[in-house]
């Protein structure tokens, strides 16, 4: 569902969405989170009957060759709607900097972006993410559906800490290998008798000092 960065071609998006319901760079600065709660929302929206389309352009390079379309996205969504017109005919929103643009091919121009009216102006990155989870739901109430943002979950891949800790686990493994092995041995061996090296000293010492003879007397 997520698009490969922005390559050279005349839009992008256009690409993306003629097949799938969303079009995001991997170079939007969108964290996981987002991501993953952008797909479950547009899944649960189709699934409500409201299937939705939507391009989130980071920069001005996701539009390709129609580049004066920056920050400019009713406009945008006009154009895309035209370019997609053979293969889809839903709604279709864009989230880029600064606004949204939303179209419809049942919806007259003028009221456009009348059901994104209110919304705060997406910024970039996690701003973008969330200002298109808060269209998605609100295009979809308006429409009837009642949809909701899925919780986020925390999909973070773990870094080099991951990796620094395997060594470590190793060893503790080791070590219990190593004291359940100690612990066999010591049950098969039995109790140890702590007499046992009292027993076995030597005797002569004792008959020696029985025969050394007696203080003489003196005279």
């Amino acid at each position: 569902m997520f698009a490969t960065a922005a390559h050279a071609d005349g839009d992008p998006a256009s690409d993306v969405l003629a097949t799938q319901a969303l079009f995001l760079p991997q170079d939007a600065g969108i964290p996981l989170a987002q991501r993953s709660q952008l797909a479950g929302l547009l899944e649960a929206s189709a699934s409500s009957g409201y299937p939705i389309r939507v391009a989130i352009i980071a920069t001005k390079a996701d539009l390709g060759s129609v580049t004066e379309l920056w920050r400019q996205p009713q406009t945008y969504a006009r154009f895309l709607g035209q370019e997609l017109s053979l293969v889809y005919h839903g709604p279709l929103l864009v989230v880029m900097p600064g606004g949204y643009g939303f179209d419809k091919p049942d919806l007259p121009q003028a009221a456009g972006t009348s059901p994104l009216a209110g919304l705060r102006n997406p910024a970039g990155g996690a701003g973008l993410g969330a200002a298109a989870l808060m269209a998605i739901e609100r295009l979809a109430t308006t429409a009837g559906h009642h949809v909701t943002v899925p919780p986020a979950t925390n999909t973070k891949t773990p870094a080099s800490g991951g990796a620094d800790a395997l060594p470590a686990i190793a060893l503790l493994l080791g070590a219990l290998v190593i004291t359940a092995a100690w612990t066999v041995s010591l049950r098969a061996r039995g109790p140890i008798d702590l007499t046992v090296g009292l027993h076995n000293e030597p005797r002569h010492l004792g008959n020696t000092e029985r025969q050394l003879p007696s203080n003489p007397r003196r005279t």
